[in-house]
């Protein structure tokens, strides 16, 4: 019997994570689609609008010319690395989805099953260790190219990630201090039940919203790439899927960049204004995924909004910004956190 429920679980564990990595290779998919189509609302232009009905099949014609392009390996690069450090950057944006409680349990044949694949009471931890995985695919790829444009690109994304995890880190610990858990589950239980962090925490997540533009290498920090700089930065020597594999991790990074932030200040999947325990469970935990998905979208349109709007940092903007403001400001947040938590308790 147990061996029956064990399996049971396997198979459904394997369904979530097919269904969760499809859903966000789906998505990220159709951001870079949603990208041309904003950046040409605020151009006042008409964007992609050729291919299919209102230009909704753009996504799939450009998936399909990358991957019939030709695929070009140059002759004095690090072959390995150079398959490696696209490959390391897109498992680790896909890792990351593993801990996000994408919506409450639904019940199916007889099963009442979590949509999260996985709640380890570490949750925040393991997503920062992931996302500090993410850099060394940039690096090794831009090392391995043999081309000084590209290694520029790789040495700006390490010390730029590098700096802007510190402050990041430090405003999850004020979260922390608040919340008393590190497993983003009970943070969205919390949530439900009281105020959202967003509340408790302002500034905390004003500080992790500028370290996530930083960390997803966004406008106004894509100093890693900087076409105009260094001609295509990190990816300069990549073609094909290779290239397509570094473009998607970006907007998968924005994907599940978006969610976490969700999920940390806004209450994830919890609806606003609402009394989630008068619906039946599989109702709430839909209605819930929608919750979750209308914050995603306003936070994926924030990032492209202030893409085509502010322009980019020079490097000794971007390292005074990281260590001379946004470290200080955390820490003080950190601080005036704990002295409130231990006045008011």
């Amino acid at each position: 019997m147990l061996l029956a429920i064990d399996l049971g679980l396997v198979i459904e564990k394997l369904i979530l994570i097919v269904v969760v990595i499809s859903a966000s290779l789906v998505i990220a998919m159709y951001t870079t689609f949603a990208e041309r189509k904003v950046a040409a609302i605020l151009q006042d232009r008409r964007g992609p609008n050729r291919a299919g009905p209102f230009g909704l099949l753009q996504p799939l014609a450009d998936g399909l010319k990358l991957f019939f392009k030709e695929e070009i390996i140059p002759d004095f690069s690090n072959k390995f690395l150079f398959i490696l450090g696209p490959a390391l950057a897109m498992l680790t944006a896909m890792m990351t989805s593993a801990i996000i409680p994408w919506g409450d349990k639904v019940e199916l044949f007889g099963r009442e099953i979590s949509l999260q694949i996985t709640d380890v009471n570490v949750g925040i931890l393991y997503v920062f260790g992931v996302v500090s995985l993410g850099v060394y695919g940039i690096m090794i790829g831009s090392w391995a190219s043999n081309n000084k444009f590209s290694l520029m690109g790789g040495l700006r994304a390490a010390s730029q990630i590098i700096s802007y995890e510190l402050a990041m880190g430090i405003s999850i610990i004020a979260l922390l201090m608040v919340t008393g858990t590190l497993s983003l589950k009970e943070m969205v239980v919390q949530q439900q039940a009281g105020y959202w962090n967003i509340v408790k925490q302002p500034l905390g997540f004003l500080i992790f919203l500028i370290c996530a533009f930083a960390e997803c290498n966004r406008t106004p920090f894509d100093l890693p790439e900087a076409e105009n700089e260094l001609i295509g930065g990190y990816h300069t020597e990549y073609s094909s899927m290779k290239l397509g594999f570094f473009l998607f991790a970006e907007y998968i990074n924005m994907f599940v960049s978006s969610v976490i932030m969700a999920t940390l200040f806004f209450g994830g999947y919890d609806i606003p204004f609402f009394n989630e325990a008068t619906l039946s469970p599989n109702i709430a935990a839909i209605l819930g995924i929608v919750a979750l998905m209308a914050k995603v979208v306003f936070f994926i349109f924030l990032f492209m909004w202030v893409r085509w709007t502010i322009p980019r940092f020079r490097y000794d903007q971007l390292m005074h910004l990281g260590w001379r403001i946004l470290i200080p400001l955390a820490l003080f947040n950190m601080l005036a956190t704990g002295a409130s938590i231990l006045y008011f308790h």
